[in-house]
């Protein structure tokens, strides 16, 4: 019981500092600065107690479960969520601002959680503690028209993906008598028809969480219309956890169903379904991105094609390939939120985020606009930043068994068109004139964190080991992930 509540305790600071955050709000509802501040104290001392405390088990029947990768990803959600926590001081209304602190905490609650289970109906518990705060925030600003319209577009289309997968959640509890992950693995020999539409419904309902193909018609609304903040956790730490997630279902708990997606040889299982979303994502993502003129629109769409990619990843479900998608989804979350905080930057002076609105940022405000290159070149895939080894590493590993050269050519292919519409970003930031003399201007803690988020993709590019060490070593991706598939 000590180690299942030191386990539970960074989640348990987290939900701890929303109540305090509230009281706050309470009292003192104009003090923005001491809301923030106990905020990100309150991600800190969860941050600590996930460093200072490692405890490795597995609780309640996989209900809770903690080992290195677990902590690795809860960091990781970790730090994004606190990203967006100094985001949303610059983008989120003044009215109410501790109550969208506390919603943005526990959907990080949920994020984490996600992130340490192996077990089904906790998987559904924590997906909907993520998603119903972020629904919330979505339509924050109440005085936006378009606020409004994403944040009940984002509940509608998340109200029937959730419907979706929890009815394939109980397929698969039905044919396997349980909901642990390593329990369902144990199944072999021809999969139930209950099992396969189990599996088909549990798929479509994560294309909705990582904004993919046949899912992904709210992503461009959503991440326009919501408050910029919240749109940045929802492209990040929702992005991150939902495929972390999504790999551990598919490879610990369906591992004996993979098939293959091999061109013109396609045999049963998941991979060919994941094989055609990717496909469908990779190209309406990149296709329909040209012609956009909001950037946080661009950005949604680019966020589509990228889910095909790290789809591609999960195709080949050995360990380099899981490797490459968990390695390029962290590089992928990094690189929006960068990309995002630049775009409330340029949204806070010059009140919006349409291209025109980032013209002559380069003369008004040199930093910025270089970190912007950094962030859109990586997602471009250029060297030598972090971008460019994720997308390298994740085709070769899908390369590696000879099965998905289709994949991997139109994604490069795809890729070339995705360079197109980055570098119209850069055009307008870079190379146009400014209509008026504007000098963005943003709290030092916002511009701060964009640098540093800048110098981190160039960092990972230039030393992609330190953060494929990690998830490739004896513990983490090889024996805790895909140790089913090697019995």
């Amino acid at each position: 019981m000590t180690n299942l509540l030191i386990a539970l305790a960074p989640e348990a600071f987290l939900v701890i500092t929303a109540l305090v955050v509230l009281g706050i709000g309470v009292s003192a509802p104009k003090a923005r600065g001491a809301i923030t501040a106990a905020t990100l104290l309150g991600g800190l001392v969860a941050a600590a107690a996930l460093l200072l405390h490692p405890v490795d088990g597995n609780f309640l029947h996989g209900m809770v479960v903690l080992n290195p990768l677990a902590r690795l990803f809860k960091l990781v959600l970790l730090g994004l969520g606190l990203v967006s926590v100094v985001f949303a001081a610059e983008s989120f209304p003044k009215l109410h601002f501790a109550e969208a602190l506390a919603l943005l905490l526990f959907s990080m609650v949920g994020m984490m959680l996600l992130a340490g289970t192996e077990d089904l109906l906790m998987i559904f518990l924590a997906l909907e503690l993520t998603s119903l705060p972020l629904y919330i925030l979505a339509a924050f600003a109440k005085e936006s028209r378009a606020s409004a319209e994403a944040g009940l577009k984002y509940f509608l289309i998340g109200s029937v993906a959730a419907a979706f997968l929890l009815y394939g959640l109980s397929l698969i509890y039905g044919v396997a008598g349980s909901t642990n992950l390593r329990v369902i693995a144990k199944l072999s020999g021809d999969p139930d028809p209950l099992l396969i539409a189990g599996i088909a419904l549990t798929l479509l309902g994560f294309a909705f969480k990582i904004a993919v193909v046949p899912f992904q018609l709210w992503a461009p609304d959503v991440y326009e219309g919501a408050p910029t903040a919240a749109a940045a956790l929802i492209a990040s730490g929702s992005k991150v956890a939902g495929v972390f997630i999504l790999t551990k279902i598919l490879t610990l708990g369906l591992g004996h169903w993979t098939g293959t997606a091999g061109w013109g040889q396609f045999a049963p299982g998941w991979a060919p379904v994941l094989a055609l979303m990717a496909a469908a994502s990779v190209v309406l993502g990149n296709v329909a991105a040209l012609v956009q003129s909001n950037v946080k629109r661009l950005l949604a769409y680019s966020a589509i094609a990228h889910g095909g990619y790290l789809l591609i990843g999960l195709c080949a479900a050995d360990a380099p390939s899981l490797t490459a998608v968990l390695f390029y989804v962290i590089i992928y979350a990094l690189t929006t939120a960068g990309a995002f905080g630049v775009v409330v930057i340029v949204e806070k002076q010059r009140g919006g985020s349409h291209l025109e609105d980032f013209e002559g940022l380069g003369k008004s405000s040199p930093v910025l606009a270089l970190c912007l290159l950094v962030f859109l070149i990586s997602l471009a895939g250029i060297p030598p930043l972090a971008g460019f080894f994720g997308k390298f590493y994740l085709f070769t590993s899908a390369l590696a068994n000879g099965r998905h050269l289709w994949l991997v050519i139109l994604a490069v292919a795809m890729n070339a068109v995705s360079l197109y519409y980055y570098l119209i970003v850069l055009k307008h930031a870079l190379v146009l004139p400014a209509p008026k003399e504007t000098v963005p201007t943003a709290a030092p803690a916002s511009k701060f964190l964009v640098v540093l988020l800048a110098l981190a993709v160039l960092a990972l590019g230039l030393a992609p080991n330190a953060l494929i060490g990690p998830l490739s070593n004896g513990q983490t991706v090889k024996n805790i992930i895909i140790n089913t598939l090697q019995k």
